[in-house]
């Protein structure tokens, strides 16, 4: 381990840490620490309603960050409501939020404000707004590049060394009126499926503390349902978007790549495009998840990024009657009974309202999941090892997976990308001969998990290596403890299945949110938005 040469040096992974968590703490104005009179107790587990019931916040702050993007849009474009003022409001919101959950990483608020001055006074001299996104603060996860802060996403080595331009991303989306204001909290190398690093530590689900947020997005989610962000950003690679959203009762979209731009973001397995990664939004409703990304889209990101796919924003027409394929587990691991409950009244719910469901067999899913777990650790954990050695951070537990891979040669390499091809081929086959516009399946095998014990991504990680445009969406139902019971005729799919399901503590998960999945084909984010905003209709 590396030594300190002087006490303003920090080198050793622990000080840089410790440096890295003071300089957050010390960049929210002493205004806007919470007195320790009005903090909730640490053993309170829900702190949603805080802001409502502390007093700490102002009638007018709570007003405006109780608004979603698409509410404020139209007030902030018309000049009804101020950039400079809103931006102020979720500025003091999230730094709350951060005190509560750990859910941030870096704040910018002196760039918000000038940004959002600078918008105002456009407004008032042209009458115009900016774009469509104009005067609205967006949050980003860590990976998104802003010029002048780090983007460490979880490793010590990457402290205090700021970016020196914007991602492309950012760039557009200031283009479009949006506002940074804070970047968010991942976890290490963002390949955990919760949020929690040796830099910052672990973030919490603000619904209930002593259970995740989710990952890699984590820090999003938490300061979303905070209400610290009308509208966030995060990225996804094998759930890092869905797993997040569904943990929190939140909505997200994951779109296939090409979409949305991901040039100069920085990557935790830079190179590694076995299976690619991916950006999208986060937000309370599937309107706001839906405003974003057509809003991205019309900035035309292909004349930014070389990899992006010039497809405009196009207009779906559904059909009347959808021909909708549930999944019922994926052949690993059977959904807790909760999600369960929520499936069946979903379909229910469709068929009666006239949709033609049928059974989707997860014959495939198997092969998917483990394709992506060989693609994560092709190079032996080399990448990630790297990083951690610069500074001798060690290993998270979460990570052993990395830490005793074999490396591929790149003849085995290729033999996976043809495999990863081949299955792509069937099912795409199996979904056209099928004639369905949609699979019905859980986001993760249960609402969420307690902090530390999240297992099994497979009902998210294979529709990454399909490439599949998907949503996670918030189904209204909740874990009910006097109903949701375990079925007398379970038997475990595997040893997995089975820890999942007898770990699954009701009396825990009362009251949380239960969340879906809905799943198009590549390329149909439009078709998938049109899908869901139909199955909430039929839900509500």
């Amino acid at each position: 381990m590396a030594i300190s040469k002087s006490s303003t040096t920090p080198s050793t992974w622990e000080e840089l840490g410790a440096k890295k968590r003071e300089e957050l703490l010390s960049s929210i104005p002493k205004e806007w620490l919470i007195p320790g009179n009005l903090l909730p107790p640490e053993s309170q587990d829900d702190i949603t309603a805080w802001p409502e019931i502390s007093g700490w916040f102002t009638p007018d702050e709570l007003e405006i960050t109780n608004l979603t993007a698409t509410e404020l849009v139209p007030r902030l474009a018309s000049g009804q409501l101020k950039s400079e003022h809103v931006t102020r409001a979720f500025c003091k919101r999230a730094a709350a939020a951060h005190q509560l959950t750990n859910c941030l990483s870096e704040t910018c608020f002196d760039r918000a404000f000038a940004t959002a001055r600078a918008l105002d006074e456009h407004l008032a001299q042209t009458g115009k707004p900016v774009g469509p996104l104009h005067g609205l603060p967006i949050s980003l996860k860590d990976n998104f590049n802003l010029q002048g802060l780090d983007a460490t996403v979880g490793f010590a080595s990457h402290v205090g060394h700021p970016a020196k331009s914007d991602s492309a991303l950012a760039s557009l989306l200031e283009d479009a009126g949006a506002v940074f204001y804070v970047k968010t909290n991942v976890p290490t190398a963002m390949m955990i499926a919760e949020t929690v690093n040796n830099v910052f530590g672990r973030t919490l689900n603000p619904r209930h503390r002593k259970t995740t947020s989710g990952g890699s997005s984590g820090g999003e989610s938490a300061l979303i349902v905070m209400k610290g962000s009308p509208l966030g950003v995060g990225s996804d690679i094998g759930g890092s978007l869905r797993i997040p959203a569904a943990c929190t009762g939140i909505f997200t979209l994951r779109p296939s790549a090409g979409r949305f731009p991901v040039r100069n973001t920085r990557s935790g397995m830079p190179g590694q495009e076995a299976v690619q990664s991916v950006n999208g939004p986060l937000a309370t409703t599937l309107g706001d998840v839906e405003l974003y990304s057509k809003s991205v889209v019309d900035g035309k990101p292909w004349l930014r990024d070389p990899r992006c796919l010039p497809i405009p924003w196009r207009d779906v027409q559904l059909p009347a009657k959808l021909r909708i394929a549930v999944m019922w587990h994926d052949g690993m691991v059977k959904p807790t009974a909760p999600v369960t409950r929520a499936l069946q009244e979903t379909a229910r719910k469709l068929k009666a309202a006239g949709h033609d469901l049928v059974d989707w067999d997860p014959v495939d899913q198997k092969q998917g999941l483990d394709l992506l777990a060989r693609m994560f650790v092709a190079d032996g954990g080399t990448a990630i090892r790297k990083e951690l050695q610069r500074t001798g951070e060690p290993w998270r537990p979460e990570m052993e997976e990395y830490q005793v891979a074999k490396e591929l040669g790149t003849y085995d390499m290729w033999l996976m990308h043809l495999e990863r091809t081949e299955f792509q081929n069937r099912y795409l086959d199996r979904w056209n001969k099928a004639g369905i516009d949609a699979i019905l399946c859980p986001t993760i095998p249960f609402n969420t998990v307690k902090n530390g014990t999240f297992k099994h991504v497979g009902y998210t990680g294979v529709y990454n290596v399909l490439d599949y445009s998907s949503i996670s969406f918030a189904t209204g139902l909740s874990v009910d403890k006097n109903i949701d019971k375990v079925d007398a005729s379970y038997e475990p799919l595997g040893p997995v299945c089975k820890a999942i399901n007898e770990e699954f503590d009701v009396e825990t998960m009362h009251g949380l949110p239960i969340s879906l999945q809905l799943v198009a084909r590549r390329l149909e984010e439009e078709k998938v938005l049109a899908i869901g905003k139909r199955v909430l209709e039929v839900l509500s």
